[in-house]
């Protein structure tokens, strides 16, 4: 099915990263936090990015707001609705996040000054924008009532220590909508929360997201939540994509033994389903720069090949991966 049109769309993908890397300075990492990612999410999409922690994925998602380490050495280019993140001056930059962009962080906690009103938080982008404090209040209670805050007029008066955090993370998914932004960034949204409030939470994202026509990148460690409601999945490892597809295919089929061993460490449910098998090894850190695959020395499938040559994304079915055996049938 085609994804609904956002407002903001002008026809083509409401994000395009496009052989971003990026590289601490000379002795701060041997390899660089991100190499020749390329992605895209198109508006009214929900695309996921998945992989252990430290492959890459908050960082990824952080340059699409232009959230950079300092010094940092970066290729590639980075455009939301059009326009080039990391060719923006500041207050470009600042002017792109209230209009095209908005992210929701792990932590709604740390999303929020505890010493200002949710009001003040959830209206800042609007007023930012021009917006006057009557319609941008207006706005915030109709958002908040959206995301099943009760007595939203209340809660624009309090603090944010008087919501509990499925309560503060409803807040802060409200800020990031308030403006209408063409693509909404979340990283891990529900993992400081209980399983209940997840899929409360999940919810809420989903609907306004779908509702809106808004593109979502979702990032998370978790490959059941990815499967249910992304359209399609980037595999991460060690900074780089490798693998890519439409949800169903990729799950169904991986091509790559990384994709696959994440399958297998993921806990299912159903009747006479095998225990979850721990992907062998340990992720490479940034101090390390193996030749080869990154992942062979983790892989039971890895040849001499591996070791030596870095493998390309490459077309294999709908899907592309980064491995030098993924048409050999190795993981059927």
């Amino acid at each position: 099915m085609t994804p609904p049109m956002s407002q903001h769309s002008t026809g083509g993908d409401v994000l395009e990263i496009d052989g971003l890397t990026l590289e601490l300075p000379d002795g701060r990492a041997a390899r660089p936090l991100l190499d020749g990612v390329r992605l895209t999410v198109a508006p009214g999409e929900t695309v996921g990015l998945v992989g252990e922690s430290g492959s890459g994925k908050s960082v990824a998602c952080r340059s699409v707001l232009g959230l950079l380490p300092a010094r940092a050495r970066v290729t590639g280019e980075v455009r939301v609705a059009g326009r080039d993140v990391l060719g923006l001056d500041r207050a470009a930059l600042a002017d792109l996040r209230a209009r095209e962009v908005a992210m929701v962080f792990q932590d709604p906690r740390a999303s929020v000054n505890p010493l200002r009103r949710v009001g003040d938080f959830v209206t800042e982008g609007l007023r930012a924008t021009g917006v006057p404090a009557a319609k941008a209040t207006a706005r915030a209670e109709e958002l908040l009532a959206a995301v099943g805050i009760r007595d939203p007029r209340g809660a624009l008066r309090r603090h944010p220590h008087e919501f509990s955090g499925g309560m503060l993370q409803r807040v802060v998914i409200a800020a990031a909508l308030a403006a209408d932004p063409a693509l909404l960034v979340a990283d891990e949204p529900t993992t400081a929360l209980d399983v209940t409030t997840q899929a409360e939470i999940i919810a809420i994202l989903t609907r306004l997201q779908a509702e809106r026509g808004t593109g979502l990148l979702f990032v998370t460690h978790d490959l059941e939540l990815a499967a249910a409601i992304c359209d399609r999945v980037y595999v991460m490892y060690a900074g780089r994509i490798v693998e890519t597809g439409r949800t169903g295919e990729l799950f169904d089929r991986p091509r790559h033994p990384y994709t696959a061993g994440l399958l297998s460490c993921t806990p299912r449910l159903d009747p006479g389903a095998p225990p979850p098998a721990p992907i062998a090894g340990r992720p490479v850190s940034v101090a390390e720069a193996p030749p080869g695959c990154a992942f062979a020395a983790r892989c039971p499938h890895a040849v001499e090949r591996c070791t030596a040559e870095v493998p390309a994304l490459a077309a294999h079915g709908t899907g592309h991966a980064a491995c030098h055996r993924a048409d050999e049938g190795i993981l059927l």
